[in-house]
């Protein structure tokens, strides 16, 4: 199922903080992680703009490490304590949506 793209871009931003949370990450490794979590193919054209705003406004910042590959150096992303206190605010505003979002749409099972 397609998601509406600006509904997917309004939680985005959270959702990359998350992934960044969870792990220090490079973009294209994002980008798997996000899609492996059930999320469609996000382009990278979407992801990092994402990542440049949130280096903006100090809720990340990265670094250039060398590949375990054994490839060029990537930019790894990391979380600041400013975006680990954005993350939080965040995932309790999720949570004050959410539920109540999700029984609104549900399908009466009655009126079926």
């Amino acid at each position: 199922m397609a998601i509406r793209s600006q509904l997917l871009k309004g939680v985005l931003p959270a959702c990359i903080l998350a992934v960044i949370d969870r792990q220090p990450v490079y973009g294209y490794e994002l980008a798997q992680k996000l899609e492996e979590s059930g999320l469609p193919e996000i382009s990278d054209g979407t992801i990092y703009p994402i990542l440049l705003r949130l280096q903006k406004q100090k809720l990340v910042y990265s670094e250039m490490r060398p590949s375990e590959s054994g490839g060029p150096k990537r930019k790894y992303y990391f979380l600041t304590a400013e975006g680990k206190n954005e993350l939080l605010q965040m995932r309790a505003e999720w949570g004050a949506i959410a539920n109540p979002v999700s029984t609104m749409l549900k399908e009466d099972q009655a009126n079926v």
